[in-house]
């Protein structure tokens, strides 16, 4: 993906984030990073680094497997080559949803996730009651030729009343308000992997 295309995809990303809260662009990452983020992700598995994902935060964390059944493992800057990549990458459309829509998102913070069949994560919204920093949330998906019939949709809870489900097709990044936009992670009949992470803002824990 060249700039011009690139900026192409952060314009219509932020147009549809402004208009409905939410966006959904196909193809995001380019293929060849996207394989070799599976494939990160996958390795990651095979060595036991991912652990079983918690809800709430601080010394309320718990993991709940009947609210949430992933497990993840946090990205930091020089695990790998792949890893850095797209870090970068969502650095860029950081900067742009600053510049568009005047957000103040200081930092971006994802984690891999892996659902093995049948795992689920319950209604619910990414930002904490008592901490209001996390503004966008960002999924890139990273599983091939995904079908529907096999679950695991990203179920978005429109202000309409609709539900709109996002299929974790390899390549697919999904954009929403963090605050505004409750959904939910169906269970699906094979693994199921994403990155998912939250564009951040300066905030203040609230009391």
């Amino acid at each position: 993906m060249n700039d011009t295309d690139l900026q192409h995809s952060f314009a219509n990303l932020i147009d549809d984030l402004a208009s409905q809260r939410w966006s959904l662009l196909e193809l995001f990452a380019p293929e060849v990073l996207t394989r070799e983020l599976a494939a990160e992700c996958r390795k990651r598995e095979r060595s036991g680094e991912l652990s079983a994902a918690s809800v709430g935060r601080g010394s309320a964390q718990q993991v709940q497997e009947g609210i949430r059944g992933d497990r993840i493992q946090w990205l930091e800057a020089g695990q790998s080559e792949a890893c850095d990549r797209y870090l970068q990458l969502m650095d860029d459309l950081r900067l742009a949803l600053n510049r568009e829509l005047f957000l103040g998102l200081e930092d971006f913070e994802c984690h891999f996730a892996s659902y093995e069949p049948g795992a689920f994560y319950l209604r619910h919204l990414d930002r904490f009651r008592d901490d209001d920093r996390r503004t966008v949330s960002a999924v890139l998906y990273l599983n091939e030729s995904w079908q529907a019939d096999q679950g695991g949709a990203l179920r978005l809870y429109l202000s309409d009343g609709r539900e709109h489900d996002v299929l974790p097709q390899a390549g697919t990044l999904a954009l929403f308000l963090s605050g505004d936009m409750p959904h939910e992670v169906l269970p699906a009949t094979r693994e199921r992997r994403s990155l998912t992470g939250w564009f951040r803002r300066r905030g203040t824990d609230v009391l």
